[in-house]
């Protein structure tokens, strides 16, 4: 049986963490997890002040501050949690570089809607001199862990294909209506990131979109198919079907996240838990080497949400602890976005993108 350990968890736990924004995903995943890990929430801001009391009450966090200005001028806060919709992430990273308080930043992915914005915040948290990292937090979802040991140990052997199938409803978000992405930058960048994580950076991406006939806002990047190419003959796909078809109208759903690796030595495959009801359910993997008779099932008792929220914020802590880049630098980051953006382009223009030739 291989091992496989969890993530790096910081040894000091009383770093003193404020948090902007009160939504959904901070009221059900960010706080839940980080009072699990026993990570300190000092303050809470948002910009509906009545609805970070009620996080606040629910989570037991001491300070609700009444505007983000008043949390940010706070400088007994050592690591911000970034928490609003990426339109308004680089206002808020650039006041908080101006103060120049704090030592860290945790920022939503993605960092922002246009790669140019992405690079303005990179700069100025480097200018600042604050570690800034982005919340790439299905990296750290318990199957997908297990993919990454077996591919960075070389057990699988060379990579040959790869894939990841999203056939999911996911939590839309009021805010996406004026971004008019529905599935690229929202769920998708989880995915292509991912297989950054496994693979490193394609040469080319081939990306083929057409609309959500569930979601009602102008977009057009509703289900998305996106081949990724490596030099190395490697091939990825990504399928992002977020209809699964009438699934809410009236037919019986079958709602999975998938993902597989098949190498030259071996075989993983792993179901995300995320998705499924409730959305706690643990994730699963299991895998083969040649010469196995039968497949190897890890157990794992963790899932996608909320469990990974805090390691994500756990690599940040222990880069503040430690002074070492955190294992998901926003730099890094920036070729996860170029990616996206490459996809994007792909998409519009009905050919293969190198995502090098992405810049701001």
């Amino acid at each position: 049986m291989i091992e496989f350990p969890l993530p790096p968890r910081p040894h000091k736990l009383d770093t003193r963490i404020g948090i902007l924004g009160s939504g959904f995903i901070v009221n059900d995943c960010h706080l839940p997890s980080y009072r699990a890990a026993g990570f300190n929430v000092a303050a809470i801001a948002s910009r509906n002040p009545d609805n970070a009391t009620r996080v606040a009450a629910t989570h037991g966090i001491p300070t609700v501050y009444p505007s983000f200005d008043a949390l940010l001028d706070d400088a007994t806060l050592e690591v911000l949690d970034i928490a609003v919709p990426p339109q308004h992430q680089l206002a808020l990273i650039q006041a908080a570089c101006a103060r120049g308080t704090a030592k860290a930043i945790l920022a939503q992915k993605p960092l922002a809607l246009n790669y140019a914005d992405a690079v303005t915040a990179v700069a100025a948290c480097a200018a600042a001199g604050i570690t800034l990292s982005i919340n790439q937090n299905m990296r750290y979802d318990p199957s997908v862990r297990v993919a990454t040991h077996l591919v960075n140990s070389g057990a699988l052997g060379e990579p040959v294909f790869a894939t990841i199938d999203m056939r999911g409803i996911p939590h839309w978000q009021p805010w996406q209506a004026d971004t008019g992405s529905a599935t690229l930058r929202i769920m998708s960048i989880h995915h292509l990131d991912c297989m950054r994580h496994w693979f490193g950076d394609p040469a080319r991406v081939y990306c083929s979109t057409r609309p959500d006939p569930r979601t009602k806002f102008p977009h057009s990047d509703g289900i998305c198919t996106t081949i990724l190419e490596y030099d190395n003959n490697l091939r990825a796909v990504v399928i992002d079907d977020v209809w699964t078809g009438p699934a809410r109208e009236g037919c019986p759903a079958d709602i999975r996240i998938a993902w597989r690796i098949e190498g030259m030595r071996g075989l993983a495959i792993g179901e995300i838990g995320w998705c499924q009801d409730p959305y706690t359910t643990p994730s699963n993997a299991r895998y083969a080497f040649q010469g196995d008779d039968e497949f190897t099932h890890p157990k794992l008792t963790r899932s996608w949400f909320p469990d990974a929220f805090a390691d994500t914020m756990g690599q940040l802590l222990v880069a503040v602890e430690t002074g070492e880049q955190p294992a998901i630098s926003a730099t890094d980051n920036l070729r996860t976005l170029a990616l996206v953006e490459a996809a994007v382009l792909s998409a519009a223009e009905h050919r293969a993108i190198d995502p090098t030739t992405i810049t701001p």
